[in-house]
């Protein structure tokens, strides 16, 4: 694809981007449009492609040079015109990308591989029109149209890769709810949020999506603030705390003062640094662009050069016109053409096939240069759910089982991560879900209700604190830098104890293991305390760790790394960890995180295993040294092929067009298949 073309694209692109504020904002719709009109452009070179086949086969057919070859005959009045007309359709139809692609490469004096493409195949059709009008030699009308074929299938290829960036933008957005319940005149009234305005006084209920940030000026309830802060802990909020647009309330129902919409909003920054890291990264200059340009300019020099001498020498035009376009067509780089996009249809297919998503060539290729990974704790290192580790009995009367059927009996009536866990524990247990009534939740302490008559509470550490009581001795096989402590308490006396870890998962020590063993660095980043982040990178074996980190600070930690010349891969799974994995040279997001992750990320991890990060940069290995064998033997084939095509062994030797065309095409062939035996690599 055309690069410069491609970057005045992304300017224009990320000019839409910068508009985005909110849902129903005129921003977002230009920036759909324009991501819509990226998606028709690749649609069209794949429909232009499936056309274009349809009409090579009768182009081949009807070929004097492929009849000769398998020694048949198709003749009748008129054939030449109608080849000749086929090949007007392809060389219009099929060619027009490549010219207007020409023409713009030309217009900013900018020769590449479209100008390239662009020449060959006016040369190639302009001869052999000449040939059908009575200019001596063979036509070559069927190597037009393979020609254009493969282009058109290698372009599509490549521009289907490029069409991702635009869209983390949109998923960001979709963070934030389309209509917020406001206060007007006394009366709570519903609006798009696109008219929300600061110091609107706004009501947020139970499990709804917070609409702007705020701070709370009535009732409590605890906030997901995961997949904007990293916190993996819902935070408890209390009148005077502010709340951040785009995270979940919880079980409370709040009113918000609204402090900041559209372009102030910490959600509309995180957007911005998104967009700010792919502007940078997007114009990585493409390897097999810079060889076609200097392809071009050498065969432009060669041809031109071959038509004088040859018309000086000789005196005979059709002579020194058939040794030109013979360098033309055998220098086009048919097979430079193929050597890229077709390793990258193959590697990006057969990578799919084993739950590796890559959105991002360029930063895919650039996985085999990595020095250092970072991956996120919360659902990329861990499983992201708080599971019961431990249900210790404290009291002899109550077994274990009890313990825990009491709790999940007050539980049921929470949405609180604490409860999530023992309800899942008391499910797989196969235990009886037992009645509870008067429940009431105590915002940053615990929970309590009536069951089987008896007043039970499930409450933290804190529950101690305020009642004036001795926190009970804590078994010494608790871990307490690793587990969250729920305790148990029937008519006031403390019974048990439920433990609650964010388990880490089986893969993740292996994981580490290999990329040390393959030279490469591995750092936990997460939100969490000192003391868990610790603790977890010590049980993994890691180089490191980075604590207590917002997401505006992951963005710069991970380029503290890089200007420490380290080549930095991101691993994350939620919107707190988009800018940083814009940032990083790979950004790598784990399937079960959330979609913007996924948007912003350069590979996807469908399976959310960690050991496939070091299985991506195997491949990514093996993917970059298949492209430059393929570009060593593309750029080499000329090498041997234009000076034979010029003539240099004339008279001994000539290259005819047909000739030059065949080894253009086998050159074409071993190309694809040393690419399909990558295979072989994942």
């Amino acid at each position: 694809m055309n690069h410069q073309h491609h970057h005045s694209e992304h300017h224009q692109h990320e000019q839409h981007g910068k508009q985005i504020k909110k849902p129903g904002d005129r921003g977002t719709a230009e920036h759909s449009a324009h991501d819509e009109h990226a998606g028709h452009h690749t649609e069209d070179f794949l429909r232009r492609f499936w056309i274009c086949l349809a009409l090579t086969i009768p182009v081949i057919l009807l070929s004097e040079m492929v009849q000769l070859w398998f020694g048949y005959r198709i003749a009748f009045p008129g054939d030449s015109f109608v080849l000749a007309g086929l090949g007007l359709i392809i060389f219009l139809y099929g060619g027009k990308p490549f010219l207007v692609g020409m023409y713009r490469e030309l217009k900013r004096v900018n020769p590449g591989m479209m100008t390239l493409i662009g020449i060959a195949i006016t040369a190639a059709f302009a001869y052999s029109a000449a040939v059908v009008l009575g200019l001596k030699g063979m036509d070559f009308f069927w190597e037009l149209a393979t020609l254009i074929d493969i282009m058109l299938l290698g372009h599509y290829f490549e521009m289907r890769s490029q069409l991702a960036a635009s869209r983390a933008l949109e998923s960001l957005v979709a963070l934030l709810p389309s209509d917020v319940h406001v206060y007007r005149e006394g009366s709570l009234v519903d609006i798009p949020l696109s008219n929300l305005k600061k110091g609107d006084l706004i009501e947020i209920k139970p499990g709804e999506k917070i609409p702007a940030d705020g701070k709370i000026t009535e009732g409590h309830s605890s906030i997901n603030e995961s997949m904007l802060t990293g916190e993996s802990v819902p935070v408890n909020k209390e009148t005077e705390d502010p709340v951040i647009g785009g995270s979940i309330n919880g079980d409370g129902s709040i009113k918000v003062l609204v402090t900041g919409t559209g372009k102030e909003s910490y959600l509309n920054k995180v957007i911005d640094m998104v967009q700010t890291a792919q502007a940078t990264k997007s114009r990585t200059q493409n390897l097999a662009n810079t060889v076609a340009k200097w392809l071009t300019y050498i065969s432009l020099a060669v041809g031109t050069g071959t038509f004088i001498y040859w018309f000086g020498k000789e005196g005979d035009l059709a002579f020194a016109l058939e040794r030109m376009v013979t360098v033309m067509v055998t220098s086009c780089p048919h097979a430079l053409g193929v050597a890229i996009p077709l390793v990258v249809a193959i590697s990006t297919s057969r990578a799919a096939t084993r739950g590796l998503l890559i959105r991002n060539r360029t930063a895919f290729e650039n996985a085999r240069k990595l020095t250092l990974v970072i991956y996120d704790k919360t659902g990329t290192l861990t499983e992201g759910a708080h599971k019961v580790q431990q249900v210790i009995s404290l009291d002899p009367q109550f077994s274990e089982n009890e313990i825990l059927q009491n709790a999940a009996a007050i539980q049921q009536h929470s949405e609180h991560y604490i409860a999530r866990g023992v309800l899942t524990l008391l499910k797989e247990k196969g235990l009886e879900l037992w009645p509870s009534s008067g429940f009431e939740y105590f915002p940053g302490i615990g929970v309590s209700a009536w069951v089987k008559d008896r007043k039970v509470v499930a409450a933290g550490p804190n529950y101690f604190k305020g009642n004036g009581q001795a926190l009970p001795e804590i078994p010494p096989q608790i871990n307490q830098s690793l587990e969250t402590l729920n305790f148990v308490l029937i008519e006031g006396k403390p019974v048990g104890i439920i433990t609650l870890a964010d388990t880490i998962r089986p893969t993740s020590r292996q994981a580490v293991d290999e990329l040390r063993s393959m030279g490469i660095k591995s750092y936990l980043l997460t939100g969490d305390n000192e003391q868990i982040a610790a603790a977890v990178a010590k049980q993994l074996g890691m180089d490191g760790f980075l604590a207590n980190v917002l997401p505006d600070q992951k963005q710069q930690k991970v380029l503290e790394f890089q200007q420490k010349q380290e080549i930095v891969a991101m691993t994350g799974d939620g919107v707190n960890d988009a800018p940083a994995l814009a940032q990083a040279n790979v950004g790598i997001a784990v399937g079960s995180g959330t979609d913007v992750a996924a948007e912003t990320a350069d590979i996807i991890l469908v399976n959310s295993d960690p050991r496939d990060v070091t299985a991506m940069i195997r491949f990514g290995r093996a993917t970059y040294s298949k492209m430059i064998q393929n570009l060593v033997w593309a750029v080499g084939y000329n090498v041997v092929a234009i000076p034979l095509a010029a003539g240099i062994l004339y008279p001994s030797f000539i290259l005819s067009p047909a000739a030059g065309a065949v080894l253009m095409s086998l050159s074409t062939i071993i190309v694809a298949i040393n690419a399909q035996l990558l295979r072989r690599s994942l």
